[in-house]
């Protein structure tokens, strides 16, 4: 996999998570830039990491997003408030390809809760690692929902 600069935020739950993948993706070349939190706080919550992490996404073309929580899901939620961002909930390396490949998705979701620490960074590894396939329809689908995004408006289906 080619090195890109990867942002990476999470809450309390994703924390240790969070670290260990900073660790790992810094030693496989990529540059990591953290969102927080800094520290354990079993009290804080997801939504500013995970935009502050979506909001750099945007702002750094050619980069990819990590966030981490519990079950990813909110995570996911909060990320996808950002205008630009197409984040995923990745279950699985599957899940995780065919948000790259299919919705060139610049964000992935995983739970900690939910893997083992070598099954989340092998999600994360199969996300950064798969190209976006540039097949028109999924381009179309893209297309189709970043209007709706900037305008309000559903485009229709060829």
């Amino acid at each position: 996999m080619s090195p890109v600069r990867v942002h990476i935020g999470g809450d309390h739950a994703g924390y240790e998570l969070v670290q260990h993948l900073k660790v790992h993706l810094q030693t496989a070349g990529h540059d990591v830039v953290d969102h927080g939190p800094s520290e354990y706080d079993p009290a804080d919550d997801y939504p500013p990491f995970c935009l502050r992490t979506a909001q750099a996404v945007v702002g750094d073309p050619g980069s990819l997003g990590i966030v981490v929580g519990g079950s990813g899901n909110g995570e996911q939620i909060a990320a996808n408030k950002v205008a630009g961002v197409r984040a995923a909930l990745a279950w699985n390396l599957d899940t995780a390809r065919l948000a790259r490949q299919h919705n060139d998705a610049n964000v992935v979701s995983v739970g900690a809760r939910q893997h083992s620490v070598e099954e989340a960074t092998a999600i994360v590894e199969a996300f950064l690692a798969e190209p976006f396939s540039g097949d028109a329809r999924h381009q179309r689908r893209i297309d189709q929902l970043a209007a709706y995004e900037r305008d309000g408006e559903i485009v229709p289906s060829a």
